[in-house]
């Protein structure tokens, strides 16, 4: 199969694990006989030092043109105080509109090797295996009207939060569509106590749900299930949630793994004419400029992306499950950067790299 993909690098450490991820995907290319063609883009605040936009127009080319897309990260402190058109983050929001990407997985999976890492007692987060799918082109972050006007004691912002049912189905369908292939569970996350978008939320959900009579449906206020993602992180298999609620609740389902930087994402849209899967692929964790450069960032988020790719876009199990199963053999050796605490001397960005390829035989 041929595997066109947009490697977009992108800032601080983003360089330094794409291109350890780069590496996992070639070797499984060769491996499994596959043709890997990718090119290399700009994204984000190197974008806007060469070409002052951070989602130039040659990039929004190459992405339509490729059939998956693999994101390192984005953001420097530089930029921390631009107007949002100039921010490094004005990028990400741009390809994911090009790319019509309109939910966001992020799988939330303990390691027995791991355990000790998490700040939960063990026998919480042992067995911790969920999925949190998140609308990702909807809610407040696009809603309008937004904006700050007037001045003194007058000046006000607004954001809105707004779904249209089409919106709340299609998300909606990918999430019980992921259920049914696992534990066949689904907790749908709302505050529908307070918010009508969130009483319409729920209704639809309630219907897309009736056909999907195998899975066990349940809702879930976002207070509660913050609160039950500490408590007792097992009970969830699929966590259906809008954008802020996601965006806030995968960040703190991403602690209970024992590192930010172990954990993927997808960002899935609509399927091609050739049957591929368009997606953005990037590990959770930002640009970390603080340590960018030192080879010391942990590689395994965004290895953990190829996987996620070669899975949801390209349809190829097999090849996914074997860079999931390196993962875990990599991460039993000890092998690991200082950020998962290893009880030797902490591997280097490069060494996890080239460990996880030595174990896809």
């Amino acid at each position: 199969m041929e595997l066109k993909i947009l490697i977009l690098p992108g800032d601080g450490i983003g360089v330094e694990v794409t291109r350890e991820a780069v590496r996992v995907l070639e070797r499984v290319a060769a491996k499994f006989n596959h043709k890997l063609s990718h090119k290399e883009g700009l994204l984000g605040g190197i974008a806007i030092h060469k070409t002052g936009s951070p989602f130039p127009p040659e990039t929004e080319k190459l992405a339509l043109q490729m059939d998956a897309t693999l994101m390192g990260a984005v953001g420097l402190p530089e930029f921390d105080n631009a107007p949002p058109d100039k921010r490094p983050e004005k990028g990400l929001l741009g390809i994911r509109k090009t790319l019509g990407v309109y939910a966001n997985l992020r799988p939330v999976r303990s390691y027995k090797s791991l355990l000790d890492s998490s700040p939960l007692k063990n026998h919480l987060v042992d067995g911790t295996d969920m999925i949190i799918v998140r609308e990702l082109t909807g809610g407040l972050y696009y809603g309008t009207p937004r904006g700050i006007s007037g001045s003194g004691a007058q000046e006000r912002g607004v954001n809105t939060m707004a779904y249209t049912r089409v919106e709340i189905e299609r998300v909606a369908r990918m999430a019980f569509n992921l259920a049914r292939k696992r534990r066949k569970k689904l907790a749908s996350v709302d505050k529908s106590n307070v918010l009508e978008v969130s009483q319409l939320w729920r209704r639809v959900v309630t219907e897309v749900g009736k056909e999907y009579q195998d899975v066990a449906l349940e809702h879930i206020l976002v207070d509660n299930c913050a609160m039950q993602l500490i408590l007792n992180p097992k009970r969830f298999d699929i966590v259906l949630m809008e954008n802020m609620f996601g965006d806030i609740l995968s960040d703190e389902g991403s602690v209970l793994a024992g590192s930010i930087g172990m954990l993927p994402s997808a960002s899935i849209g609509d399927q091609k004419p050739n049957g591929v899967w368009v997606g953005l692929y990037e590990p959770v964790h930002g640009s970390a400029p603080d340590i960018a450069g030192q080879n010391k960032a942990n590689p395994l988020g965004a290895i953990g992306s190829v996987a996620a790719m070669l899975e949801y876009s390209f349809g190829l199990t097999k090849e996914a499950a074997s860079v999931n199963s390196a993962i875990e053999k990599v991460l039993t050796s000890g092998k690991v950067t200082a950020d998962l605490k290893p009880t030797g001397k902490p591997a280097t960005t490069e060494d996890v790299g080239k460990a996880v390829c030595a174990q896809i035989v």
